[in-house]
């Protein structure tokens, strides 16, 4: 495996690959002068790591060997050019992630790998969406046409040589916008389908808790502790348990649970007002309306009044009050008194009408200006998300709390980020100003926020928001973008035995994208990463063909506590049509609307054929034992 990045992701990914899956890495990063600090990756896959080498010493003294063959080997080149990418054995390797923070250099580099290796599978970090998908179509359209020229007739072993497009923004950014929000948790958005998983505490006695769609796991013992260690990698029945059996969770008296539900998102992408033009009500003010309507009653009384002055028609006295309002009526010199008291009336009130309607015309255009322009915090708001950064992280998240009709208001200190437009578009509140200033966090009305979501690329920024909020107010849910495991585990336990009454959660960007960008190298499609506490649990794509454990099984025998779980039956790819009349009407019923082609709630008996695809949850480690059998009978190992 080859793993080319400029930042933390890339480290975080080479530890994911060696010390989870045990593949031989080469790593490719800038000199040493340039390069981002190598950041720690947690006690647990050190531990992982640790124990791999141990394993890999002793294989080597028993068979004489010295060298380590899944060692880590670095590479130092500022730019992944040929020659660099050649040096890394691209050539002969089975994936290359390009996880550079520039869209152009990991194109440039994914174009120049798929002319090296048309074999090769591709993984890139791509921030552009819609680019990622023409950039994925002709990489695999190349790589189709290559291996078809080199294979001659097709025969031969199967060849995985595909490209994966991801984004650690939009792996991150649901996990992180499910924490701020209430009853929710951790979400993964698939085709038509939501997945949602979420926390629920211990039943009281009495009660029968509700398992939802299937537990996925089981909390810490010390998840209600305030100086318990969610924030860290636990070990034994001290940590969470992924995946249990029924056996373990009826026996698992006195823990929370994570258990999935299923939502069907019907709401539009973007708020109501997604126009940008805002009604017309709020173009004028409530006194100038107020102003208007007492000028109109005014131009109705003296209507009247003529038309029972001069015994007129009621829409010939209307004509002439509105002559005389606006001063272009001759002047009723030789009429009866009432009428010139009239017609001196209604030039008093056209007097008035002119500063009423210049000010309206103002407000008018102000408030079409302020229309285009970024928000302020309305004055009563309240029960709402405040955002620390927009930047990539920020702007995902900004997009996924407001598709959920979330209110929030932003606080940015850039003035130029990539992130502004979007809550422009948006029509989100956002402050200037930084967040470590005093007062900024109060324009942001934190006294009266349901959440605090600190996701700046500064660990100490978002700490000092996060103290300085809940200084504050201490029962304010806290969720803080930190990316050292052992700073976050530290961080999250004194924040909870200060105030226990409060959610804190940590989250790592670089650790919830890493088992995605793990599992696409190993050639997987990964749907989304759910954290429980400061593990994952992957949900990933999988043809049952070539996998032991899943070929000709049913679905309970499929079952590995621990390491995987079927949730769903992918009809897309399969057809979706089975011969068994019965076994139709079997699944059937558990066919998501919408059209996604995903059929939910498999019954236990449902027996997997191998041309069939699944959608099922895994452990990292169970994903990697998977994934192994199969690539040993693929290479002939």
């Amino acid at each position: 495996m080859v793993v080319c990045g400029d930042d933390g992701l890339a480290h975080r990914l080479a530890a994911e690959l060696r010390g989870v899956y045990g593949e031989q890495v080469t790593l490719v990063v800038p000199p040493s002068g340039r390069r981002v600090r190598q950041p720690v990756v947690g006690r647990a896959r050190a531990a992982s790591a640790a124990l791999l080498d141990r394993v890999n010493a002793a294989r080597n003294r028993t068979s004489g060997n010295g060298a380590n063959p899944n060692a880590e080997r670095v590479v130092e080149a500022g730019e992944p050019t040929e020659a660099v990418l050649a040096d890394a054995g691209v050539d002969r390797a089975a994936a290359l992630a390009l996880v550079y923070d520039d869209d152009e250099t990991n194109i440039r580099a994914a174009l120049t790998a798929r002319r090296l290796n048309p074999r090769l599978r591709l993984v890139l970090r791509l921030y552009n969406r819609r680019l990622g998908q023409h950039i994925e179509e002709l990489l695999d359209q190349a790589a189709t046409l290559a291996i078809g020229e080199g294979d001659g007739d097709g025969s031969g072993p199967l060849i995985d040589a595909s490209t994966t497009v991801l984004s650690d923004a939009d792996t991150a950014a649901p996990a992180l916008a499910a924490t701020a929000l209430a009853g929710t948790s951790k979400v993964v958005q698939t085709e038509g389908l939501l997945l949602r998983a979420v926390e629920r505490t211990p039943p009281r006695p009495g009660e029968v808790a509700d398992p939802g769609l299937c537990t996925l796991a089981l909390l810490s013992a010390t998840s209600n502790d305030p100086a318990g260690a969610d924030g860290s990698e636990s070990s034994g029945e001290q940590g969470p348990r992924l995946l249990p059996d029924e056996a373990s969770v009826a026996a698992a008296t006195g823990r929370g649970t994570v258990v999935l539900e299923q939502v069907s998102y019907s709401g539009p992408p973007l708020p109501p007002q997604r126009a940008g033009v805002p009604p017309f009500a709020s173009l004028f003010s409530r006194r100038l309306r107020w102003s208007l309507a007492g000028l109109v009653a005014c131009v109705v009384a003296l209507a009247i009044a003529l038309t029972v002055v001069a015994e007129d028609h009621p829409l010939h006295a209307t004509y002439i009050t509105l002559l005389d309002l606006f001063a272009i009526n001759e002047p009723a010199l030789h009429r009866s008194t009432a009428q010139q008291v009239l017609q001196l009336l209604s030039a008093f009130t056209g007097l008035l009408l002119l500063p009423v309607l210049l000010a309206a015309v103002l407000e008018a255009l102000g408030t079409f200006r302020n229309a285009s322009a970024l928000r302020k915090p309305p004055r009563g708001l309240g029960g709402h998300v405040v955002l620390l950064g927009l930047g990539k992280i920020g702007t995902r998240v900004l997009t996924r709390l407001r598709e959920l009709n979330i209110p929030v208001v932003c606080v940015e200190a850039d003035p130029e980020a990539r992130g502004l437009a979007t809550a422009r578009r948006l029509r989100v509140p956002v402050v200037l100003g930084d967040v470590t200033q005093e007062g900024v966090l109060e324009a942001a009305k934190i006294h009266r926020a349901h959440a605090l979501l600190a996701l700046t690329s500064a660990d100490t920024t978002n700490l000092e928001a996060a103290l300085y909020a809940r200084s504050v107010r201490p029962d304010l849910r806290v969720v803080l973008r930190l990316y050292d495991d052992d700073f976050a585990t530290a961080v999250y336990r004194t924040l909870r035995a200060a105030h226990p009454g409060a959610l804190t959660r940590s989250r790592s960007v670089s650790h919830l994208a890493a088992p995605a960008f793990a599992g696409a190298m190993l050639g997987r499609q990964i749907l989304g990463a759910i954290p429980v506490e400061r593990r994952v649990l992957l949900f990933a794509a999988v043809d049952v063909g070539g996998h032991p454990q899943l070929e000709g099984k049913t679905v309970a025998e499929a079952f590995r506590a621990g390491a995987w779980r079927v949730l769903a039956l992918d009809t897309a790819v399969t057809g979706g049509r089975r011969e068994e009349p019965a076994a139709e009407e079997a699944y059937e019923g558990g066919r998501v609307p919408g059209g996604s082609g995903l059929v939910w709630d498999l019954p236990a008996t449902y027996v997997l054929r191998s041309q069939d695809r699944v959608v099922l949850a895994a452990t990292r480690r169970g994903l990697a034992e998977l994934l192994g059998r199969r690539t040993r009978e693929r290479t002939g190992a």
